[in-house]
C-alpha cells in the first residue's frame, strides 16, 4: 500500500509532468488540504522526494501570498547528467543522496533496471561496513567509478 507521501509525491509529478515547461508553483495549505493532511507532511515530501540527486530544483517564499515554486532540471545529454551527477559527489555521498542520484539515472533511462540494481548493491550500507565519515566517501568513489566507466562507455 502506497503512503500519503507516495501519493503527494505521485500527484506533483503528474502535475510537473503535464506542465509545459517542467514547473509548478503550489500553495502549501492548498495541497495539504486537497490530501488532508497536515502542511508538514507537505515540506516532508517536498524535502525528501524533490532534492537536486533527484534532478529539482525548489524556491518557496512565505507569507501570505508565499508559494513553492518545483522546478525539474534537464540535462542536455546523458553526459551532461552524469558529469553533474559527479560534481555533486566530491564532499561523498550519503546513502540517501547516492540512491536519489541512481534512481534518478534510471528514471532518464541512463541506467538500465539490471544497471542500477548492481549500482545499489554496490553502495548499500550492509555491503559497504565502514564507519561514517570512510563509508561516505567510499560509496562516492564506487559511484563516481561506475559513472565515469559509464560516460565512457557510452562515447564509444
Amino acid at each position: 500500500m502506497r503512503s500519503i507521501s507516495d501519493i503527494i509525491e505521485g500527484y506533483l509529478k503528474g502535475i510537473i509532468e503535464e506542465g509545459q515547461n517542467g514547473t509548478i508553483e503550489i500553495k502549501r495549505s492548498e495541497i495539504a488540504e486537497k490530501f488532508q493532511c497536515v502542511p508538514s507532511q507537505i515540506n516532508y515530501v517536498i524535502n525528501t522526494r524533490f532534492t537536486a540527486e533527484r534532478g529539482y530544483a525548489v524556491e518557496s517564499k512565505r507569507g501570505g501570498g508565499g508559494y513553492i515554486r518545483i522546478f525539474r532540471v534537464q540535462a542536455n545529454s546523458r553526459k551532461e547528467l552524469i558529469e553533474n551527477v559527479l560534481t555533486g559527489l566530491q564532499q561523498g555521498a550519503s546513502h540517501t543522496m547516492a540512491s536519489d542520484v541512481v534512481f534518478r539515472l534510471y528514471e532518464e533511462e541512463v541506467l538500465s533496471d539490471r544497471e542500477a540494481k548492481l549500482i545499489l548493491a554496490a553502495i548499500d550500507r550492509s555491503t559497504l561496513r565502514l564507519p561514517l565519515p570512510e563509508r561516505d566517501k567510499i560509496r562516492a568513489r564506487i559511484l563516481e567509478a561506475m559513472l565515469l566507466t559509464l560516460i565512457y562507455e557510452q562515447l564509444e
